[in-house]
């Protein structure tokens, strides 16, 4: 209304047009065994500029990032259901690719392995993470990093690796797909080991350009055609080793 002043529309007409607020679902980026009776979640505050220039941010992140249960007491509407990612095995090696707040499942995931380990044997992670600035929004950096060290599932004693795609820290753009083409030997020794493939973030060309880039790297590390190597990563999608977990 205050794009177009001249615009007198009555409230009720205006209450009828709004559609009811939607739920906003969010990936739980801990371990139950790590923080018991806890479950935590990984936002961004969403903003954008409108065509009229101005500033807006998004509802429900905003309220989220606005919220001080140091000041005041907090009560957070909060529903749980099944997610879209399967809990792989201690024992099964994970290829993890998971750019801005992609990374919440994974959080989750490494937390709960690396206490599993304890008590059994846990297989390795390669985790290719993504992000516009390592100054500004490279998510959990301390929390990654502890995990590459002193054999954790990261390390690359244990056989895993962390990689990093910094997309606006040079001129030319790097996303995640480039790291996994960088990392390809790797990528394609997990993958023949038996390795689980999950893929989370946003919805828009990420999952198909990740998948495309792995096409090319089991097309080139492991000597088959483009059509073979689609083939190949749809049996592991069919057979339940490539999981995707998007949104808009």
């Amino acid at each position: 209304m205050e794009d177009f002043p001249s615009a007198h529309l009555p409230l009720e007409w205006l209450l009828q047009l709004v559609p009811r607020l939607q739920t906003r679902m969010f990936s739980i980026s801990s371990s139950l065994l790590a923080h018991p009776n806890q479950a935590h979640i990984t936002v961004a505050v969403v903003s954008w500029m409108t065509p009229f220039k101005r500033k807006r941010y998004g509802l429900c992140s905003t309220w989220l990032a606005q919220l001080d249960p140091k000041k005041d007491e907090v009560h957070v509407p909060v529903w749980f259901c099944q997610g879209a990612l399967k809990r792989p095995p201690p024992s099964v090696p994970l290829v993890l690719v998971g750019p801005g707040t992609g990374c919440a499942p994974f959080r989750a995931l490494i937390e709960d392995r690396t206490i599993l380990s304890a008590d059994e044997p846990a297989a390795p992670i390669l985790f290719f993470f993504g992000c516009r600035n390592e100054t500004k929004d490279f998510l959990y950096k301390d929390f990654w990093f502890s995990h590459t060290k002193n054999s954790e599932v990261l390390s690359e004693q244990k056989g895993g690796g962390f990689f990093v795609a910094f997309s606006r820290d040079q001129a030319q753009k790097v996303y995640v797909q480039h790291k996994i083409q960088e990392e390809g030997i790797k990528v394609w020794n997990f993958l023949k080991s038996g390795a689980w493939v999950y893929v989370a973030g946003s919805a828009t060309k990420m999952p198909a350009d990740v998948m495309s880039t792995l096409e090319e790297v089991i097309s080139r590390e492991g000597g088959f055609s483009k059509e073979s190597a689609s083939r190949w990563l749809k049996q592991l999608e069919k057979i339940g080793r490539y999981h995707v977990e998007a949104w808009s």
